[in-house]
């Protein structure tokens, strides 16, 4: 496996801290587009993300550390689909994924659009079986097919229910479906926190306890950032108004850590760069190692 630089990783860190050999943390870059269905761009979403990387800090006052040189990362060269989509683009992934599992690394996987995430999804169940999904988004990603194509960003966890229980998948911050969607939610036993639920109190105040409170032990996250209201992050290509703040989301993670469950991977994904605007960029870097101190901090 080729790894980038200190010029190009994730938080633009030396070697020392970045080879592959030693670090336990590895990022997996997986620039892959294909059935984006408005705004284009998510295929510039990682490395958009690495390069905003490079100026956020390192030292986290939360937990008091700097983990990238305490666990070291090291970010793998992006993956060149060489025209393969759909399944054979999702294999691609897979096992890259599944490789560093098997080396005991903590992997973190930047797309591209929602359809990467099932992939490092089905990686990760083989490794454990027990896992809860804990999904963040706008849409909840449930439709049989759209626009012609089963493997659409819109139908991404429609695919990861075929082989995941979906009972085990929690849906925080959906304001964007169809009916069908709705219908196969309460079939399948999705649980799904709907914005305008949280919004109304249904769930109480302290929701992210509640959203939480149904997630096993052991949490892997896929995070769309259309998730955050566009004022955070306009850059990605279905925003939706009504959605949520950078602090309010974090409080779900710092509630993982006192109800005691654990992280055990996540994908950032959906990120569209807009050219001359930078915070969204910056945000989306941010919060990945944000993720990352949750998860090894607890």
């Amino acid at each position: 496996m080729k790894i980038l630089g200190i010029n190009k990783n994730f938080l633009a860190i030396e070697e020392k801290y970045s080879n592959l050999q030693d670090s336990q943390i590895a990022f997996v870059t997986a620039p892959y587009e294909h059935s984006t269905s408005y705004g284009k761009g998510a295929s510039l979403g990682p490395k958009s993300i690495l390069k905003a990387s490079a100026f956020v800090e390192f030292y986290d006052d939360e937990f008091e550390s700097e983990l990238c040189f305490d666990k070291g990362i090291t970010t793998l060269k992006p993956i060149n689909f060489k025209k393969k989509i759909d399944d054979e683009a999702l294999e691609l992934i897979r096992e890259q994924v599944a490789e560093l599992l098997r080396m005991g690394k903590f992997v973190v996987t930047l797309g591209g659009e929602h359809t990467i995430s099932i992939a490092p999804i089905k990686a990760h169940y083989k490794y454990y079986p027990n896992m809860s999904v804990l999904h963040f988004d706008a849409h909840s990603d449930l439709r049989e097919s759209y626009e012609d194509s089963f493997y659409s960003h819109a139908c991404f966890m429609a695919r990861v229910i075929e082989f995941f229980p979906p009972e085990r998948v929690v849906q925080v911050g959906i304001r964007a479906q169809c009916i069908e969607e709705a219908h196969l939610i309460k079939e399948k036993g999705v649980k799904t926190f709907y914005a305008s639920a949280i919004r109304r109190k249904f769930h109480g105040e302290n929701w992210q306890k509640k959203v939480v409170e149904e997630l096993g032990n052991e949490i892997y996250i896929t995070f769309d950032v259309d998730y955050f209201d566009p004022s955070i992050i306009p850059s990605t290509g279905t925003p939706e108004p009504d959605g949520f703040q950078y602090n309010e989301t974090l409080e779900i993670f710092r509630e993982i850590n006192i109800q005691g469950k654990k992280i055990i991977g996540f994908d950032m994904v959906e990120l569209a760069p807009i050219k001359s605007l930078h915070h969204a960029n910056l945000t989306a870097a941010r919060l990945v190692y944000k993720l990352l101190n949750y998860a090894f901090y607890r």
